[in-house]
């Protein structure tokens, strides 16, 4: 079991735009081991590589509920294809934003194109809880993050609060 640090805002990895995966190797297998090791332990329901450093197109997701069997999803280079028009308010958090959860709006349905660790591509429906989760893993390929859909005054309060924690940290 290989759990990789998670990276927590201000790191500048994190607004950065990960590449896209070329071929699914063995490194890439080894990453997407070391992803759900890390996510599982912090533990989370969904880890974008961006998240522990690697700037690679790649995510993983497990909504099984607790105490029920894993259900582990892999997700290369994965491309939302389609938004559902209706659109739901959940409570997101983050691993990269520790603690602090907030009400996010965004489409109940999606379509999601993406290749899975045998080099195949799959397109997946999701709604609910799934479709969240799969924008919001898909916003940190691209450098964007939860708190990004809040207001300003609440994006602001919390930057200010991880910018101070840092500055800390560092002393």
């Amino acid at each position: 079991m290989a759990v990789r640090p998670i990276l927590v805002i201000p790191d500048a990895r994190l607004r950065a735009v990960a590449d896209p995966i070329i071929e699914v190797d063995d490194e890439i297998k080894t990453l997407a081991k070391d992803m759900l090791d890390t996510m599982y332990d912090a533990p989370g329901i969904g880890l974008a590589a961006p998240q522990i450093g690697v700037m690679k197109r790649i995510v993983v997701m497990d909504l099984a509920p607790e105490g029920e069997k894993p259900d582990p999803m892999v997700l290369i280079n994965p491309e939302i294809t389609h938004f559902g028009e209706q659109m739901q308010v959940t409570e997101e958090g983050c691993l990269s934003i520790p603690e602090l959860y907030y009400e996010v709006e965004r489409p109940n349905e999606v379509t999601v194109k993406y290749t899975d660790l045998d080099g195949k591509e799959v397109v997946r429906e999701a709604e609910g809880k799934l479709a969240v989760c799969i924008q919001h893993e898909l916003d940190h390929l691209d450098g964007v993050l939860y708190i990004d859909y809040l207001s300003r005054l609440k994006r602001d309060r919390v930057i200010k609060k991880f910018d101070k924690q840092a500055k800390l940290a560092a002393r």
